[in-house]
C-alpha cells in the first residue's frame, strides 16, 4: 500500500511542478493518513531524481499498443477475420504438446 500512496504522492508533486523529495512525499502521504516508510520514500525520491515524471508518463501513452495487440487490431479490422482466427488455431496446435506422443503421467 505504501507503493502506492508515494506514486500518488509523486503525481500530485509532479503535476505541482514541485521537485520529487522525500521530505515532500512522507508530507503528502502523511496528510492523506497513510504511513509510509521513510527509507520507501528516499527510495523513490532517489529514482525519480532528475527526471520529468510527466513526460515520462506523456511518452508511455504515445508509444500505443504493443505490437501484437496492433497487429490482432488490423487483423481484425482488416475484414479477414476468419483467417486471423483459423492462423491463431494453427499456431496453438503447433504449440501444443499433445503430438510428442506422452502424457503427463505416463
Amino acid at each position: 500500500m505504501s507503493e502506492a500512496s508515494l506514486s500518488y504522492a509523486s503525481l500530485i508533486l509532479a503535476d505541482a511542478e514541485q521537485q520529487i523529495t522525500s521530505e515532500k512525499l512522507l508530507a503528502i502521504t502523511a496528510a492523506a493518513g497513510a504511513t509510509v516508510e521513510s527509507s520507501w520514500a528516499d527510495v523513490f525520491a532517489k529514482a525519480l531524481e532528475g527526471k520529468d515524471l510527466k513526460e515520462l508518463l506523456f511518452s508511455f501513452a504515445a508509444a500505443g499498443p504493443s505490437a501484437p495487440a496492433a497487429a490482432g487490431a488490423a487483423a481484425a479490422t482488416s475484414g479477414s477475420t476468419e483467417e486471423a482466427a483459423e492462423e491463431a488455431a494453427e499456431e496453438e496446435k503447433e504449440e501444443s504438446d499433445d503430438d510428442m506422443g506422452f502424457g503427463l503421467f505416463d
